[in-house]
């Protein structure tokens, strides 16, 4: 059997929680079965059953195109130059809406399978507009058309399938659940602290820490404007970065800016760490803090607990199913506006409720020391790259007997 994964990140050029599942599956399920992996970038490696070729995300071609529509001209440009290298993989498999033209153009001008893995959903992220302008319109409609007409769709989560069946046209008996993963090897708890000496974190005082993108979706405002109401012993450390837009990036400086006044124990680390030095964070902070408005799985809860983490995180999306309230961390509930979705109804006290989350756990060290046990009980239980590989070959099979 060979599988062709279509995606815009694979290492080194990974930036979310979708790249890291298609760096560990597209590892172990080389462990299976011949993979190749076409990405935007400029890779080109190979060994026995795993081959990755990069394609050009920035040909010059767009230079003077409108500036939100970039983007879109780019991938959709990018799509192409992925189908014009023949493909004679059993089964396509497409991630994020970056790649589904290129699986589009794969199913018809090859006729292969295509399968899609939804890590979210455009119509979920009526934000991005601010990104790509009427390109989310375009991304929208990339999304829809590959998602009816894939031959399989895998959610990551129970709640995104129950998403997919409401904003899409797809027969649920098309439609599987796999959960992301792991490398339960990779993530542990480390003993190392050169990384907060690097930053000057005081290791003898308690931090909550964040790690993710400056992203609406994220809601790390929410976060910092909670500062205030977190106890002044706990330091703060976000490790955020690569901002969707200048203006969320001005919104993010500005409340960081406003919060600092108070406070001299924040430290905002504004670039995208390598995995060694966000596992050293992880595993001391006495909580890490999820405060996103959309989260179909969220794969850094479950690198925190993996790491022995507390987590106190917003019971949105597959959240729900990955942090277990009052076991492994908090849940804090989000009440959204029906008019504005994925904001909530009454900011601050989303805000509050996360300060009083916080403050909760490092307040009580048998109750953090709990969910820190538990919390990596659970990963080894239900989140092993392997076990997922093995769910995914199933699929494919069942593909390729039809």
């Amino acid at each position: 059997m060979k599988a062709l994964f279509l995606t815009r990140e694979f290492p080194p050029y990974v930036y979310g929680g979708a790249g890291v599942h298609v760096e560990y599956l597209a590892k172990e399920l080389s462990e299976l079965m011949q993979v190749d992996v076409r990405s935007f970038g400029d890779q080109d490696t190979s060994s026995k059953s795993l081959s990755v070729k990069g394609y050009p995300f920035d040909d010059g071609v767009f230079e003077n195109s409108d500036e939100r529509l970039k983007s879109v001209f780019k991938t959709l440009s990018t799509g192409l130059h992925m189908n014009a290298d023949p493909i004679d993989a059993d089964v396509v498999h497409c991630h994020t809406w970056y790649s589904h033209f290129a699986g589009i153009m794969a199913k018809l001008c090859y006729g292969t399978p295509l399968v899609v893995t939804t890590h979210s959903l455009e119509p979920l992220r009526p934000w991005k507009r601010e990104q790509l302008g009427r390109g989310y319109d375009a991304s929208s409609w990339i999304e829809k058309t590959a998602i009816e007409m894939a031959d399989c769709l895998i959610a990551v989560s129970e709640e995104t399938k129950e998403d997919v069946l409401k904003h899409f046209d797809v027969d649920e008996s098309k439609i599987e659940v796999v959960y992301n993963g792991i490398d339960l090897k990779e993530y542990v708890f480390v003993n190392e602290t050169n990384v907060l000496e690097t930053y000057g974190i005081d290791k003898s005082k308690p931090y909550v820490l964040f790690v993710g993108r400056i992203t609406r979706q994220k809601g790390i405002v929410h976060l910092v404007n909670a500062i205030k109401y977190i106890d002044p012993d706990t330091q703060i450390v976000l490790c955020a970065g690569a901002p969707d837009t200048k203006d969320i990036a001005k919104e993010m400086e500005d409340a960081v800016h406003e919060a600092s006044k108070t406070r001299n124990n924040i430290f905002w680390i504004d670039k995208m760490l390598d995995k060694k030095d966000v596992i050293q964070l992880y595993s001391h902070a006495d909580v890490f803090c999820c405060p996103s408005i959309y989260e179909p799985f969220g794969i850094i809860n479950i690198e925190a607990m993996a790491c022995e983490t507390a987590v106190v995180a917003s019971a949105v999306g597959g959240i729900k199913e990955v942090v277990l309230e009052g076991e492994t961390g908090l849940l804090i509930n989000l009440e959204q506006q029906d008019f504005a979705p994925f904001e909530p109804v009454n900011p601050d006290k989303f805000s509050r409720d996360l300060a009083d989350g916080i403050n909760k756990v490092t307040g009580d060290k048998m109750l953090r020391d709990r969910m820190a046990k538990n919390g990596r009980q659970r990963v080894e239980a239900y989140f092993d790259w392997k076990a997922i590989a093995n769910q995914t070959k199933k699929i494919y099979q069942s593909l390729i007997n039809k």
